[in-house]
C-alpha cells in the first residue's frame, strides 16, 4: 500500500507540471489556525470496550480496518462511512479518513493500541495538488496526529508504516476480514497460505465484537436518543411539505429528499435508504425505489432513521393517511398493528428471552386475521409451529437489535440473538405490521393494497423498557392530531 493512489483520470489531466508552478504553487501559504484538540466523551467507553477485547483475546494481534472509500461509478465514490467494528472500538466517527486500521497489539494481559491513517500531506507536497482522491486541495485538511492522539486517545502512526507492521502477521493475528479486503489479503499472504482454521478464528474474532455491542453503554444510548430526535423531526418536516408532494408526480422522491435534507442537517447521513412508500407500494417491504406518486386517499409508510456522526442510528417507522382522517378499513388495519406493537412491548423486560417479543405481537396479528375471517383454520391453529398461515400478511420479524448498524449485531449467534436473554442496556425495535398485497385473494377488496408498521426504538432497563421514540405519535389519533398541526 502507497500513500498515493494512482490517478484513473490520467488520459484527460490538465494538472500543471511545469517548474515554475510547482515551485510557485509550494510557498506563500499562510500557518493555519487550528483550534485546540479536546478528548472526545465517547474514549473512556472505547478503552472500556478494548479492556473487553484484551481478557478475550489475550496475547493476539487484532487487526481493525476502518475499510476504504466505495467506488459508485468509475472516479465517483459513495459517501464514506467507516466500518461499525472500527468505530466501536476507536471512537472515530462520520471524520474518520479513510484506509485507517486501528492495530491492537499484545502487552502482558491487555493491549496497546495504534491507530494508523493518512497523515497530513502539507502545502509543500506534490500530493496537496495533484491526488484528486486524497490531496487537501482537492478533499479538505487532515488532522494532524497529534489532534487525533488527543481526541482519541489513541497513538498514531503513518498509513505507510502499516505495511511493515503486516508482513509480521502469523496464526496468533485475528483481522475483521470483510473491512478492507485490501489489508486482509496482506495479513493472510503473511501468514503463508490462507487455512480454514485463519478464517475460523477470524470469524469468531468479528463474532466476538458483535456480541459485544449487544449491551450498549450509556454513550451509545445517548447518542441512539439524539438520533431519534433527529429523525423525528425529519417526520415532522415531511408532513408539514405534504401538499407539495401530493402535486408532484414523483411525490414519494420528496417525501425521501425531504428527510434527507433533516437527516444531513442535524446529523451524517440517513442510517439507511428512506422507504417512502404510498399505497400499495407500502405492500413491499423494502420499497426504496421511491418514485411512485402519492394520491390523497393513499396511506403513506415511511421507514426513516437519521444517523448522528458518532454513526449511531434511529429506525423509526410511521403510517400515515396523505389526507389526514383515516378511512374506516384503514383505521382498522392500523389499530390492529399499533396493538400488536403494544403488546409487543409490554413483555420486554430483563431475563425474557429475545424471541418472545415476536411472538407477543404476532399473537395479537394471528387473532386479529382470523377474527377478519382471512384464515383458513383458527388463531390457534395458525399460531402452532405447523400453521403460520398469519405470516402471509407480516413475513418479517418483529424486532432487531439497533446501534451503529441498523440490523446491528449480526454476526452474534443465535442463541445470543433470537434465543437470547433480554438484558438491560439492548437497544432494538418493535415494529409489527401487516400487509394485503393488491392481488391477494384471500382478503376482502377494500383491504388490498393496505400497507402498515408502525416501528419504535426502545431500550431495556432495569425494570421494563422504554419507548425512545413514544414522542412521535403513533395512535392512530395521535396521527390524524398530528397531520393536522404539522399542516
Amino acid at each position: 500500500m502507497t500513500e498515493d493512489t494512482e490517478n484513473p483520470n490520467a488520459n484527460r489531466s490538465t494538472l500543471p507540471t511545469e517548474s515554475a508552478f510547482r515551485s510557485y504553487i509550494s510557498g506563500d501559504w499562510a500557518d493555519e489556525a487550528r483550534p485546540s484538540p479536546r478528548e472526545r466523551e465517547q474514549v473512556p467507553f472505547c478503552v472500556e470496550r478494548r479492556r473487553a477485547l484484551s481478557a478475550e483475546f489475550t496475547g493476539l494481534t487484532l487487526v481493525i480496518p476502518a475499510g476504504p472509500s466505495l467506488v459508485r461509478a468509475y472516479d465517483t465514490h459513495h459517501p464514506y462511512r467507516a466500518h461499525s467494528t472500527f468505530t466501536y472500538y476507536s471512537g472515530w466517527g462520520s471524520d474518520t479518513i479513510p484506509d485507517s486500521v486501528l492495530v491492537l497489539t499484545p502487552n502482558g494481559t491487555q493491549h496497546d493500541a495504534t491507530l494508523y491513517y493518512r497523515f497530513p500531506a502539507g502545502r509543500g507536497t506534490d500530493e496537496f495538488y495533484t491526488n484528486p482522491d486524497i490531496g487537501e486541495f482537492w478533499v479538505g485538511p487532515r488532522p494532524s496526529p497529534d489532534d487525533v492522539s488527543v481526541e482519541l486517545g489513541i497513538p498514531t502512526r503513518a498509513r505507510a508504516e502499516l505495511d511493515e507492521m503486516l508482513s509480521h502477521a502469523d496464526s496468533s493475528w485475528r483481522i475483521i476480514r470483510e473491512a478492507d479486503s485490501t489489508v486482509t489479503a496482506e495479513v493472510d499472504s503473511a501468514r503463508g497460505t490462507a487455512t480454514d482454521a485463519d478464517a475460523d478464528h477470524d470469524a469468531e474474532f468479528f463474532r466476538f465484537t458483535s456480541e459485544q455491542r449487544l449491551i450498549k453503554d450509556s454513550f451509545e444510548i445517548a447518542e441512539i436518543r439524539k438520533a431519534v430526535d433527529a429523525t423525528a423531526l425529519g417526520f415532522n418536516d415531511v408532513l408539514s411539505g405534504l401538499r407539495e408532494v401530493v402535486e408532484h408526480e414523483r411525490g414519494e422522491r420528496l417525501i425521501e429528499g425531504t428527510f434527507n435534507r433533516r437527516a444531513r442537517a442535524e446529523g451524517n447521513f440517513n442510517g439507511y435508504e428512506t422507504i417512502a412508500a404510498a399505497g400499495w407500494h407500502a405492500c413491499t417491504l423494502h420499497w426504496t425505489r421511491n418514485d411512485g406518486k402519492v394520491n390523497d386517499g393513499d396511506l403513506v409508510l415511511m421507514d426513516a432513521g437519521v444517523e448522528v456522526e458518532s454513526l449511531y442510528t434511529a429506525d423509526i417507522t410511521r403510517t400515515f393517511p396523505v389526507s389526514g382522517t383515516f378511512s374506516k378499513t384503514q383505521r382498522r388495519v392500523y389499530d390492529a398493528v399499533r396493538e400488536a406493537a403494544d403488546a409487543a412491548f409490554a413483555v420486554v423486560k430483563p431475563g425474557i428471552v429475545f424471541k418472545e417479543v415476536h411472538a407477543a405481537a404476532m399473537n395479537v396479528i394471528a387473532h386479529k386475521v382470523a377474527e377478519w375471517g382471512f384464515l383458513p383454520v383458527s388463531a390457534e391453529e395458525s399460531l402452532s409451529e405447523h400453521g403460520q398461515h398469519h405470516r402471509r400478511y407480516m413475513v418479517h420479524g418483529t424486532s432487531h437489535h439497533l446501534g451503529l448498524d441498523v440490523h446491528d449485531c449480526g454476526q452474534a449467534r443465535a442463541e445470543f440473538y433470537k434465543d437470547g436473554i433480554v438484558r438491560e442496556g439492548m437497544v432494538f425495535t418493535i415494529e409489527p405490521g401487516l400487509y394485503f398485497q393488491p392481488d391477494d385473494l384471500t382478503v376482502p377488496a377494500e383491504f388490498r393494497g393496505i400497507g402498515v408498521r408502525i416501528e419504535d426504538n426502545i431500550v431495556v432497563t432495569a425494570t421494563g423498557a422504554e419507548n425512545l421514540s413514544a414522542g412521535i405519535p403513533r395512535t392512530s389519533d395521535e396521527v390524524e392530531a398530528w397531520l393536522k398541526r404539522q399542516r
